[in-house]
């Protein structure tokens, strides 16, 4: 008779790949965890602090925009073409420098002419912008622009 020399052979039939996808789910546990740490930067940054105003000290300039495009700058109504030009003037005269520049511009017009006429008056040199807006109940807010 014939006998099996290896009757209890310990062949690998397949591949457990149980472990194999344990360490994996860990691993990707690990970087879902690890990413959102990794960045926030390690430079030492002192934020500024921001507080809420009703008003500025000091002096402003106030453009008025209303739905049909009527610009006045103060009390003085002035065309779109001329805008730049009068903002410089009012910007460049003694204790003009630091003014802060409000835009006053109804809730219909297009943001797109608001944010043209607040890079008008950067280029124009106005150094500090701000949006005049209403709050339910109180008095116009000033926002800083850009």
């Amino acid at each position: 008779m014939r006998g099996r020399i290896f009757e209890n052979s310990t062949e690998i039939k397949g591949i457990n790949v149980t472990p194999v996808i344990d360490v994996a789910l860990t691993l990707v546990i690990i970087l879902l965890i690890t990413a959102p740490v990794l960045s926030i930067s390690d430079a030492e940054v002192n934020l500024p602090q921001a507080r809420s105003r009703t008003g500025e000290d000091g002096g402003k300039l106030s453009i008025s925009l209303n739905v049909r495009g009527e610009l006045r700058v103060g009390k003085t109504a002035v065309t779109r073409d001329r805008l730049a030009e009068t903002i410089r003037d009012i910007v460049t005269r003694p204790g003009g420098e630091g003014l802060l520049v409000v835009l006053r511009a109804d809730e219909g017009v297009p943001y797109g002419t608001i944010r043209e006429i607040l890079e008008e008056a950067r280029k124009a040199g106005a150094e500090r912008l701000a949006i005049a807006t209403t709050h339910a109940g109180k008095g116009i807010q000033w926002k800083p622009a850009l």
